[in-house]
């Protein structure tokens, strides 16, 4: 019997670095953002069921909840969760004098599918 995957919520935040940009300099984190979501999508033993931006009423800085953006993802294994979370760390931005997590960060909310369990039983 195979270990069902984690459902796993990665919230995402864009800190104050990002706002303290010049201009000319916000499209190069876009940029590398984009690509960490396309790395995320195409890691081995990560399904990504759905995202979530919520840009419109979330202004400003994420210092925690509400964040800015969400990733809900099957997950194979707690390692690989620590994976994405890791690619956030490393993926540079630009020229590649900074990483990524220096203008966004993650958190990951790990569980399982909401399903009622076998061994709980459901009276009328």
């Amino acid at each position: 019997m195979s270990t069902p995957p984690l459902r796993v919520l990665f919230a995402l935040g864009i800190n104050q670095n990002f706002f303290d940009l010049p201009t000319d300099r916000i499209g190069e984190v876009w940029v590398a953002f984009s690509g960490f979501l396309e790395e995320m999508r195409d890691m081995p033993g990560v399904d990504v069921l759905g995202d979530m931006d919520d840009d419109s009423h979330q202004v400003g800085p994420s210092d925690g909840w509400p964040w800015t953006a969400y990733v809900l993802a099957d997950v194979v294994d707690q390692p690989t969760v620590k994976a994405v979370c890791n690619l956030l760390r490393t993926t540079p931005v630009g020229d590649g004098t900074y990483k990524l997590w220096k203008y966004t960060k993650i958190e990951a909310r790990m569980g399982r599918a909401l399903t009622v369990r076998e061994d709980v039983k459901l009276s009328a």
